[in-house]
């Protein structure tokens, strides 16, 4: 089941990324032209930047699902079978504790409850906190930097969900590499 979940979300981040590709394609197509003709659109190099960002987080994770992510295996490829499996389940388990420990800290630098306590009130919350995170606008596009950061914690879930998809959908110990 969760494997099956780790799936589904793993399309909707793999489309996602391929449509802010896409846009950063447009983005720059379109920098280009504007300043070639004298009339550079500032807010587009930002833009694509952030579209890049979240391109990546969401790209990032379901390279964890799909096991597209970058090893080295120069020496684990000389070991025994058994070995490879406990060095892999190990691999899994450290990327697991990355990914809770990315969720945790994405916890206390969004703070969400002190949000809700603060009955969504950003500057009651500021006052409370000294986190300005929600208050913050992006340079050129005037937005709340916090709409940009939020790729963290959709990476974070994402790679938890994938993380543990992984381990616990890793076979067994194979008959042969046991014996």
């Amino acid at each position: 089941m969760l494997g099956r979940i780790s799936a589904f979300w793993a399309r909707i981040e793999i489309t996602l990324a391929a449509l802010l590709a896409a846009g950063v394609t447009l983005l720059i197509l379109l920098n280009v032209v504007t300043r070639n003709i004298g009339a550079a659109l500032f807010w587009v190099d930002e833009l694509a930047i952030y579209a890049m960002v979240w391109m990546t987080f969401l790209g990032a994770s379901a390279a964890l699902h799909y096991g597209h992510t970058v090893a080295i295996t120069i020496m684990t490829d000389r070991l025994p079978a058994a070995v490879q499996h406990v060095i892999a389940r190990l691999v899994d388990a450290i990327v697991l504790g990355f990914a809770l420990a990315m969720l945790w800290f994405c916890w206390l630098w969004f703070a969400p409850a002190a949000l809700i306590g603060n009955g969504f009130d950003v500057e009651a919350f500021q006052g409370a906190t000294f986190n300005f995170i929600y208050a913050e606008p992006t340079a050129t596009l005037g937005v709340k930097k916090a709409w940009v950061w939020l790729a963290m914690p959709v990476f974070a879930l994402g790679a938890t969900l994938h993380a543990l998809a992984n381990m616990l959908g890793r076979s067994p110990l194979p008959q042969e590499a046991a014996e």
